[in-house]
């Protein structure tokens, strides 16, 4: 949901920056996609395209934007309890 964050993605574009990181393919994220809609994370609209059919675009809501803060808190205590626990069995010998 970051990616959606500071900008308005549609779903092919979020395809592509998701797949620069992590190798997916669009039957994995527009089911993801639809699922977060459905838990109003996000919102969609179509805009005309200048190349094709209307696209349709996610926005993050505020419940997006929540549930993306409280993620970001997780995976930050969970990735110091990693490092740490990593840290302290490489010093036990």
């Amino acid at each position: 949901m970051l990616i959606v964050e500071r900008k308005d993605k549609y779903g092919y574009e979020l395809v592509e920056e998701v797949s620069k990181i992590v190798d997916v393919n669009e039957g994995t994220i527009y089911p993801i996609l639809k699922r977060l809609t459905n838990e109003h994370y996000f919102e969609t609209y179509l805009k005309e395209s200048t190349e094709g059919p209307p696209r349709k675009y996610y926005h993050l809501t505020v419940l997006g934007k929540e549930r993306t803060d409280e993620l970001l808190k997780e995976w930050t205590k969970f990735n110091e309890s990693v490092n740490k626990f990593i840290k302290e069995s490489g010093e036990v010998e």
